[in-house]
């Protein structure tokens, strides 16, 4: 389909060869879109993983009301996309959102943030986060109890702050793991669409479009399918 003009509204499809892709590197909207994209998956990727790791590393260990905290970090994951997009949705408005409204209690009047072109990945890399978070802090606290202790016993006998024993202990022994949440949060952001489409329907204007979004515009909004099919070529490549 992406070396064809498919279009479901004429319901006609010719062959064209590479068009769609010469037509869309001439797209200023798929530029920007290509961008933000990444932008979005350069700002979440390392969030993700030192938040993830600090997480498991203070949940690791069983004390008392740690089987409240892990699934409080949990819950999101098994939670809607959809209903996770509008709560936020709702948290974040201009005028009767949460935030807002308990900022003015104390006389400030808070910013349109689904509104600002410069938050509006922020806001959806920050709502992609705290929803994927307990997913990789799961995988961490299996690789991390996993670590023989012996050698935690053998740093500390030597003198090793708890830190070093982070950096050199417990990271090393875990590496299979963080690369493979690397992996999977890399390829998850790339393919972000659900959060994205309940938060801001990629507003403000095309300030939050992402590779996804885009082919559901072109493809159901557009019924350009050839050229919405060449954009998924493109994210294949990617990732």
């Amino acid at each position: 389909y992406s070396l064809t003009d498919k279009n479901m509204m004429s319901r006609t499809t010719s062959f064209i060869g590479l068009q769609n892709f010469i037509d869309l590197f001439k797209d200023r909207t798929f530029r920007s879109t290509l961008w933000q994209t990444l932008e979005f998956t350069l700002l979440l990727i390392p969030s993700n993983l030192l938040l993830t790791l600090g997480l498991a590393a203070l949940l690791k260990d069983k004390f008392k009301g740690c089987g409240f905290f892990r699934t409080a970090v949990f819950t999101p994951v098994v939670t809607s996309v959809v209903v996770w997009g509008v709560l936020w949705r709702y948290i974040f408005q201009t005028d009767n959102g949460l935030i807002n409204s308990m900022l003015q209690i104390f006389g400030i009047t808070g910013p349109q943030w689904l509104m600002n072109v410069k938050l509006a990945i922020p806001i959806s890399v920050f709502v992609t986060l705290v929803k994927g978070l307990g997913m990789n802090m799961v995988i961490f606290i299996g690789a991390m109890l996993d670590v023989p202790p012996e050698y935690y016993e053998a740093a500390d006998l030597d003198g090793a702050t708890k830190w070093q024993q982070f950096w050199k202990i417990t990271i090393p022994n875990i590496a299979p793991s963080i690369f493979l949440v690397l992996i999977m949060t890399t390829i998850g952001s790339l393919k972000v669409f659900g959060q994205v489409k309940n938060l801001t329907n990629g507003g403000p204007g095309t300030a939050s479009y992402v590779m996804v979004f885009y082919i559901y515009e072109m493809a159901f909004r557009s019924y350009k399918f050839g050229y919405a099919s060449a954009i998924s070529v493109v994210l294949f490549l990617m990732i």
